[in-house]
C-alpha cells in the first residue's frame, strides 16, 4: 500500500520507513479513533483563561476526553480540543475546566473536520 501511494517495491517503502523510524523522523505510529463510535459526539476547542496553570498539565493528562491541549499565547492561557458525549459531556468538561482555576471560558464546536 504505502509503496503504490510513493513508487516503490513493497521491500523499498518498508526500508525507507526503517531508516526514517532509525534516524528519528518518524517517532511512532498512531491509531485512528472513531469518537462518535465511543459515543463521544460532540467535539469542541475550549480557551480558558487560567491565573495559575500549576498542576494543569498532569490533570488534563488523566482525562480521556481530551484530544490535545495547549499553553498559548494571547487572550487564553490554555486551549483544549474535547470529544465530549453530547453537551451533556461538554458541560461537564467545562464544570471541571473551573474547578480547575478557569475564570474566563471560549467554546467553539467543531461542526466538520477538515483534517
Amino acid at each position: 500500500m504505502l509503496g503504490d501511494r510513493v513508487h516503490l517495491s513493497a521491500n523499498a517503502a518498508a526500508e525507507r520507513v526503517r531508516r526514517l523510524q532509525r534516524s528519528g523522523v518518524i517517532r511512532g505510529f498512531r491509531a485512528e479513533v472513531d469518537h462518535a463510535a465511543l459515543g463521544r459526539t460532540l467535539e469542541a476547542v475550549v480557551s480558558a483563561r487560567m491565573p495559575h496553570t500549576q498542576g494543569f498539565d498532569d490533570a488534563v493528562l488523566k482525562r480521556d476526553d481530551v484530544l490535545w491541549a495547549a499553553h498559548v499565547t494571547g487572550e487564553a492561557d490554555v486551549s483544549v480540543a474535547v470529544a465530549c458525549n453530547g453537551t451533556t459531556g461538554l458541560d461537564s468538561f467545562l464544570r471541571w475546566l473551573q474547578r480547575e482555576g478557569a475564570t474566563a471560558t471560549r467554546t467553539d464546536v467543531v461542526l466538520h473536520r477538515i483534517r
